[in-house]
């Protein structure tokens, strides 16, 4: 492959750590992981990050560095027949590393396929993952690794890595690159820095080798809009589709809840945090107005980590219209907030000594528990009784909406507590 074929990010990625962009809080000078590689002395390790931020580059080096046999898989196509392979290998080469990139899709058998060969030391596993590891990573083989956390590159970070491509590069050497303006770039990159200098790439592609390019805000706009879809998953935009698409559901309007769905799936949203914030939101909007919301939610949430895209975008669908289209009640969210408010104003206030546990004997002479009334001694299971302390006695939280289910709360509720809470 020559030159010009090979992407950019592949043509300048750092060959030892003196050359990474980033992550100085690994692995600059007196950096933990930095010692390690110095010490010669890598534990099997998990590396944890967003996309584009030097994962791949670390295990590299790390190969590089301890001189060892370099092995990649992916977990999106690799099984345990590749992960035998690359084992048997290092019985008959000695100790090899094993760089297995997106190890989260790996399932519990797939990864447990790993531990015999990590636990005595035959290979140097390398994980990289983009979710957490403490759910994604079974705990037999966390336990066995050093989990190092990558973060997004910063502005500074990302210009010093464009900076370095264009003088570094062989090809980008010939060209003239004039940079102007950069904010946009960095918005479409998001932090990544494999994004950013594909993008780089692709703008100076646009050009006759003899031009001069002008980098600035409105060559990359035109340039990119017409080449990917614009989410910026870590910055504004992120936040308003997810905002339009909570309000969407919440003002109970499925068609417009379905399109910033397909938004964010188009801009490569994780399904897992749309998920999330359903399950949120049917507890929070709907409540016990209908409780079915926050089942569906819940099974919508298993669901999708089960199935994965493109087929999880049905289940999503399925789970925001049904949300979108039920009756709505904030009246538990609302009583939350009220009781911590309240709690942030008046501190911790002395239990009613009729509430508290009473194990000991010196509790019991002190009447902890002596006013007590079990409820379902009496009929109907109540009694009335003080449950709050004394200083906010009759302090209502919870108000039931205005809808079917919660006004049988209420009737409830007024049977029982009509005179101290005016239910």
């Amino acid at each position: 492959m020559s030159i010009q074929q090979k992407p950019l990010a592949e043509r300048v990625r750092p060959q030892k750590l003196s050359e990474m962009v980033g992550q100085q809080h690994l692995v600059g000078p007196g950096a933990p992981l930095a010692k390690a590689i110095q010490n010669k002395n890598i534990p099997s390790i998990i590396l944890w990050g967003p996309p584009g931020v030097g994962k791949t580059t670390l295990a590299k080096i790390i190969g590089y560095e301890l001189g060892l046999h370099f092995y990649y898989l992916s977990a999106i196509n690799a099984g345990v027949a590749e992960v035998r392979k690359v084992i048997d290998a290092a019985k008959k080469l000695g100790k090899v590393l094993l760089f297995l990139d997106e190890i989260h899709r790996f399932n519990k058998s797939q990864q447990d396929a790993l531990l015999g060969a990590v636990e005595n030391g035959t290979i140097v596993l390398i994980g990289a993952t983009t979710e957490n590891p403490s759910f994604e990573v079974n705990n037999a083989l966390l336990s066995r690794s050093q989990v190092y956390i990558l973060n997004e590159l910063s502005k500074d970070e990302l210009r010093g890595l464009l900076d370095q491509a264009i003088e570094k590069d062989e090809w980008l050497q010939k060209r003239k690159i004039v940079i102007e303006e950069i904010d946009v770039l960095f918005l479409y990159s998001e932090g990544d820095g494999r994004k950013l200098l594909n993008y780089l790439e692709l703008i100076v592609n646009q050009f006759p080798p003899e031009e001069t390019i002008h980098i600035n805000n409105k060559l990359v706009a035109e340039i990119l809009q017409s080449k990917t879809t614009v989410y910026d998953k870590g910055g504004e935009e992120h936040y308003n589709v997810i905002s339009a698409f909570i309000k969407s559901i919440r003002g109970s309007d499925p068609n417009a809840a379905v399109y910033w769905l397909a938004r964010m799936l188009a801009g490569g949203e994780q399904i897992e945090f749309i998920a999330r914030r359903m399950l949120i939101l049917a507890s929070e909007d709907i409540g016990n107005a209908n409780p079915n919301a926050l089942l569906m939610a819940t099974n919508c949430f298993e669901a999708i980590r089960m199935i994965g895209m493109p087929e999880s975008r049905i289940i999503l669908s399925q789970c925001a219209v049904y949300l979108a289209t039920s009756v709505k009640s904030n009246a538990s969210y609302m009583a939350i907030e009220e009781a911590m408010a309240m709690v942030q104003k008046t501190g911790n206030l002395p239990i009613p000594l009729h509430l508290r546990n009473a194990p000991t004997k010196l509790m019991k002479e002190l009447k902890y528990g002596k006013e007590y009334a079990y409820a379902h001694s009496y009929e109907n299971n109540f009694v009335e009784l003080e449950y709050l302390p004394e200083n906010i006695k009759g302090m209502k939280f919870f108000d039931p909406g205005n809808n079917p289910r919660e006004n049988e709360q209420r009737q409830f509720l007024k049977l029982r507590w009509k005179q101290k809470y005016g239910y």
